[in-house]
């Protein structure tokens, strides 16, 4: 029997409104040891990754280990995203294991989670496989996660996929949030977003807009 496409989009595509972003020990202490990704690199995809999020008001949770006493901060690209929201602070290296981000996650309803932080063997597959053993659905963003090898971060995110997780990188996460460029109010949000942390993309849109007035919308 024939199949009849539609110009509609498939479920498995992430929108403003159908997730929330959970941002996981995004700290200095554990940034010393990530060598799967270069430092300048994944704070620049944690920046872009929080922009959007932030932009298309993507309900959004942040969580740290041990601020005060042993790792640090989180990276300010992130919490200059949210300013004043309050940080969930842990002992647990399984985020899913503290109640305050499990009573934040209720809170907020949402049954598809989107997850990124450091390092992605512990701190990431620890509350994705936890998520996905609960019956929520889970996508990781890949370039915004890091670890002490890449075979440490390589091998946790086969792991994580195996268990049903769904992969993805921070510019994808922005440009699926946009998904068309007729969408005029959040259309000027994107590109500037994308010029500041799109890497060669962003420079393309620098040029093109500065050489000829150019819009992906027309």
């Amino acid at each position: 029997m024939p199949i009849t496409a539609t110009a509609t989009p498939g479920s498995k595509l992430l929108t403003p409104t159908d997730h929330a972003l959970i941002l996981i020990d995004f700290q200095s202490q554990m940034s010393f040891a990530t060598k799967s990704i270069d430092a300048v690199a994944l704070r620049n995809n944690a920046a872009l990754i929080s922009r959007a999020a932030a932009g298309f008001k993507v309900p959004t949770i942040l969580t740290t280990v041990a601020e005060k006493s042993f790792s640090g901060p989180m990276f300010g690209e992130i919490t200059e995203a949210f300013p004043g929201q309050k940080l969930l602070d842990r002992t647990s290296m399984n985020t899913w294991e503290d109640e305050a981000v499990i009573k934040e996650v209720n809170r907020i309803g949402k049954t598809r989670l989107v997850f990124a932080g450091l390092w992605t063997s512990v701190c990431i597959v620890g509350p994705t496989l936890s998520a996905l053993d609960q019956g929520f659905e889970v996508y990781v963003i890949t370039d915004a996660c890091g670890d002490v090898s890449e075979e440490a971060h390589e091998r946790a995110v086969e792991r994580m996929i195996q268990a049903g997780a769904r992969p993805m990188t921070s510019l994808q996460y922005l440009l699926e949030l946009q998904r068309d460029w007729a969408r005029t109010n959040t259309y000027d949000m994107t590109t500037g977003i994308a010029k500041q942390y799109g890497g060669a993309y962003g420079l393309g849109i620098i040029y093109a807009k500065s050489m000829f007035g150019a819009s992906e919308g027309h």
